[in-house]
Parts: C-alpha cells; structure tokens; sequence
C-alpha cells in the first residue's frame, strides 16, 4: 500500500532515539522530508545520519526544548524555513518511563511537574506553534505518543500525564477535524528499545527475580507473547501519519501487541 507519504513535511519531537527515532526513519522512508527534533544534540546528529544513511533523504535535525515556549516556537520556525511548512507533527518528547512504581509515598510534586510540562504541556506547545500552517494547508496529521499507563494502575506520574495526553487528543481531534487536521494518540507498552534493558533490570530488583524472569513476565501479559519493537509501533503510526488514515480521529491507538484480559470497545 502506497502511504501517500511522499513530499510531506514531518517534525518529529524525541526523535533521538527509541520510539521517536524508530518513527522518523520510517516516515523518511515512505518518502517524508523529516525533521528529528531533541535536546541532545550530539545524539540528534548521530540519528540523522543514520536515517540519512539508511534511507538515501537528507534529514534536518534541531535541537529544542519542548518544554520551554520560546524553545518551541524557534523550532517550528526553523523547520518551516527548511522544508517550507509542516504536515505532520509527531509528538514523542517524553521522560522515559522506567517502569517504577510511584505510588503516593514515592510521589515528588517536581519530579510530577516536569513530566507533566515536557509530555502534556510540551505537547499542546507543539501543537499550538503547527497549526497554523496545517489549516492555511488544509491537511495535517498530529499524533501522540503515550503509552498504555494510561489504562492501568501503578504509577501516579504515569498513568496521569498518559490519560491527560489522551483527553487532550481527543479535545484537539473535535476542534481540528474540520480543518483536515486529524488527531489521535498511540499507547505503546513495554517496547523494545535501547532503554528495555534498564527498564527490565529495574523491575528484576523491585520483584526480587532475574532480568530474564522480568522479561518472561513481561512478555507473558502480552496477547502475542513477545514485546513490540519500537520499528513496529513506528509502522502503525506512519499509517497515521498517512491520508489514507483519514476515517480514525480522535482515537486512541495501543500499539503493545495486545494486553492480556482487557476489554476495550
């Protein structure tokens, strides 16, 4: 199936590494001029040229803040001077999420704040700097990273700023579906990526068990009985990404390879 990819202009924010970088080399490879946007400069070069490499397209890499306004608003600038304007924004930009368990003896109102600044308001911050340019165009794709803490229990943190990143999908599919601009979030779960091992070590020393009994656990609540890999997540959101996604707005999307025993209709 022909995506309809090529020639569009995609920011896509964390794009550094895991899920995000995974997400920009799929775009850039269905034809998308891609532009990786993180903090981390020297880890932001090192992604472009890999997908520069991987995929024969020039990518643009800016370095901001998405948690800062003006750090935001500098970056859309740059990016609709370089590729002319901007179709679809991929919001990616997050903490990572290192599976603890945060409930209220372990909750820091900082700690909470930053997350909500950098995964809820640094979303709306992108959003708001875009739209613009997507309704003079007539055409946009704006989609969510949050993951599928947003439907379970375990992390005050988590569990909060995922929801949150879905009630403001959804608020955004209903304002902006009338200027073709569709909105929707994607819920990874545990993904393979380079941080899974941190991540599997982490819960190993909670539970008292081995690395490799927390990854047997792991992948048991998952309905395919492996992990998702952070190429497959990118592929469901390059079909969002596409015009050929044009009848799912507002939705939320799991993209965990399946949660055992849940029911969601």
């Amino acid at each position: 199936m022909d995506l309809e990819l090529k020639g569009k202009r995609a920011i896509v924010t964390g794009g550094n590494r895991g899920i995000g970088l995974a997400i920009g080399r799929a775009l850039a490879a269905e034809g998308a001029d891609v532009a990786l946007v993180a903090r981390d400069k020297h880890a932001l070069d090192a992604a472009r040229e890999s997908i520069a490499a991987d995929c024969g397209r020039p990518v643009l890499a800016v370095s901001a803040d998405t948690g800062n306004d003006q750090s935001v608003r500098e970056m859309v600038a740059e990016v609709v001077a370089a590729l002319g304007g901007v179709d679809i924004l991929v919001n990616a930009a997050a903490r990572p999420n290192t599976g603890a368990v945060v409930g209220i003896d372990g909750f820091m109102g900082d700690d909470f704040s930053e997350q909500i600044n950098v995964k809820v308001l640094g979303y709306l911050r992108c959003i708001r700097e875009v739209v613009p340019h997507m309704r003079a165009a007539g055409w946009g794709r704006i989609i969510n990273i949050s993951g599928l803490a947003a439907r379970g229990t375990g992390s005050i943190t988590g569990s909060v700023r995922n929801v949150a990143v879905a009630a403001l999908t959804k608020n955004l599919a209903d304002e902006l579906g009338r200027d073709g601009i569709n909105v929707n979030v994607v819920h990874p779960g545990t993904t393979v990526t380079e941080k899974t091992p941190e991540i599997l070590a982490g819960r190993a020393a909670r539970a008292g068990v081995s690395v490799a009994d927390a990854q047997r656990g792991a992948e048991a609540s998952v309905s395919i009985g492996r992990l998702v890999t952070a190429e497959e997540v990118a592929s469901v959101v390059a079909f969002l990404a596409s015009p050929r996604s044009v009848a799912i707005n507002g939705d939320a999307i799991a993209a965990g390879g399946g949660v055992m025993g849940s029911i969601h209709y």
